[in-house]
């Protein structure tokens, strides 16, 4: 085990920032001296939407705050580390024992204790619906002396990473004593303390001196909900913060040129793609799914249709995780996409026409498949576009009545670990597989999954994973969403592409 690697974690998300974005290009260094005890504003692109709940998405926006933590923690690679458990043993095949942090106390001054973990624990896993990571393993805590024994109800060689997922953050017993969701005012850990939050307006919190970690440079923190890109950017030009998030992409065009502005993109785990439908023609054949991964020009739509607002796609994952591929995106060949639909019986006397859907919720989308419609009818396939709510088209699509359908989608919004979406997403058996795609070798790639708990070695079948998906055009990756933020007057800051941490203890105000 390794001593939490906040300043490590930080300058490995760094270089990651620079190699994939305009780090030394536009984006200007920070200047000025570190301001003691300065304050920061942050704008942020989401308002909580179940009241700050700890066992809910809501969580997140605690973690990226600083106000709660984990007893496991995560590193650039995405491979567990301390949290509030400084190391963990698998004493038998559905125990864990997690050994508690010395010397932590709560924002309320009470001591970390096994039963509170115990305590905290027992409600997130009891509850009508249990965060995603730790739904359905029938998870149980129980004191043992300093620390605490997990147990699920299967065998889970990740049950450490599960127990880093924002949702099971640990809070103090006063926090569980109120009829309602538990509070999260003055009953965390973190670096920070919340002294105030407001669900429509945002989230105040001054540095708690009693951490056990690096302490905070910054004496407080005002985190403002801005939903409204437009508004988040506007904030930012006004001087109204000093930090915005999730800035739109004519933002960062402007912002780049700004000698006093620092602007980081980083990738994300989201990728548009398309889904083909194999369960019926024309998608059952290979071929023709092949042709379409051959006709689109991925880069064109990532460095065009969306003016570099969205990295090519190689492969489903990307560059946001350590096993996703780093080369470049497969280069368009119209020409061979036409041949194999001639192979597959399509040309001028059996022309091929399919729906192609998609939802508005997400901008990038529509503009998206106008684009690919484009490229499709290079290669010989007419597209027709039908723009619809997402809601009403999932039922069809699961029911296999589609073609092509152009989705959104994060892969790995919980769990740094990709064993749930493949199964979900691309098992045989899989509860969300649009594609309707069957590989038995996929399946039995991802069985193997639960003798491993090593995190390179579960990242390297991952990777073979998505070569798998790739070999059989199950579906077609187009682009990952990046995130671009902004700063003015601070140092410190670095993008997280996991989206759990903004504010860290080397986060300060300059002047």
């Amino acid at each position: 085990m390794h001593p939490a690697p906040t300043r490590t974690r930080a300058c490995a998300l760094a270089l990651l920032a620079c190699l994939l974005t305009a780090c030394g290009t536009g984006a200007a260094p920070s200047t000025g001296a570190v301001v003691p005890d300065g304050a920061v504003t942050i704008a942020l692109q989401f308002a909580p939407r179940s009241g700050l709940a700890i066992d809910t998405d809501d969580a997140f926006l605690l973690t990226q705050l600083g106000a709660v933590e984990t007893l496991v923690s995560v590193d650039a690679e995405r491979r567990p580390q301390p949290g509030l458990a400084t190391g963990w043993t698998q004493t038998d095949p559905t125990t864990w024992r997690f050994a508690l942090r010395p010397g932590v106390v709560f924002h309320d001054g009470s001591p970390l204790t096994a039963d509170a973990v115990v305590g905290a624990l027992t409600h997130v896993a009891g509850g009508a619906a249990p965060p995603r990571a730790i739904a359905g393993t029938g998870l149980t805590a129980e004191a043992d002396g300093d620390a605490v024994l997990v147990r699920t109800a299967d065998p889970d060689p990740i049950l450490p990473l599960r127990l880093s997922a924002p949702g099971t953050a640990v809070l103090a017993p006063s926090a569980y004593t109120g009829d309602g969701p538990p509070s999260v005012v003055g009953t965390g850990t973190g670096l920070l303390q919340i002294t105030g939050a407001d669900a429509a307006q945002g989230i105040e919190l001054t540095r708690f001196d009693g951490y056990w970690g690096e302490r905070a440079q910054v004496s407080a923190v005002s985190a403002r909900f801005l939903p409204d890109p437009t508004a988040r950017a506007l904030a930012f030009r006004a001087g109204d913060v000093d930090v915005v998030v999730g800035l739109p992409e004519p933002a960062v065009l402007e912002l780049r040129a700004s000698p006093d502005v620092q602007v980081q993109t980083v990738p994300t785990p989201r990728t548009a793609s398309l889904y083909l439908n194999q369960s019926a023609p024309p998608f059952d054949d290979v071929r023709v799914r092949r042709a379409v991964a051959l006709a689109v020009d991925r880069t064109a739509l990532a460095e065009q249709a969306l003016a570099g607002s969205a990295l090519p796609a190689s492969e489903v994952f990307g560059p946001a995780v350590p096993w996703g591929a780093p080369g470049p995106a497969p280069a368009a060949d119209p020409a061979a996409a036409a041949a194999l639909l001639a192979e597959a019986g399509h040309g001028p006397g059996n022309p091929l026409t399919v729906r192609l859907w998609t939802y508005p919720n997400r901008p990038e989308l529509p503009t998206l498949a106008t684009a690919v419609q484009a490229m499709l009818a290079g290669a010989g396939i007419t597209a027709d576009i039908r723009l619809g709510e997402y809601a009403a088209q999932e039922p069809e699509v699961l029911a296999g009545r589609y073609d092509m359908m152009l989705l959104s989608r994060n892969l790995l919004t919980d769990l740094p670990d990709a064993a749930g979406v493949l199964t979900s997403d691309y098992g045989c058996a899989g509860t969300y597989n649009l594609n309707r795609s069957c590989s038995p070798a996929l399946d039995a790639l991802v069985a193997g999954l639960v003798d491993v708990p090593d995190a390179a070695a579960r990242q390297d079948v991952f990777a073979r994973a998505a070569q798998l998906l790739e070999a059989e055009a199950v579906g077609v990756p187009l682009v990952h969403t990046v995130d671009s933020s902004a700063t003015r007057g601070v140092t410190g800051f670095v993008p997280d592409p996991a989206n759990r941490v903004l504010v860290t203890a080397e986060l300060a105000r300059t002047g």
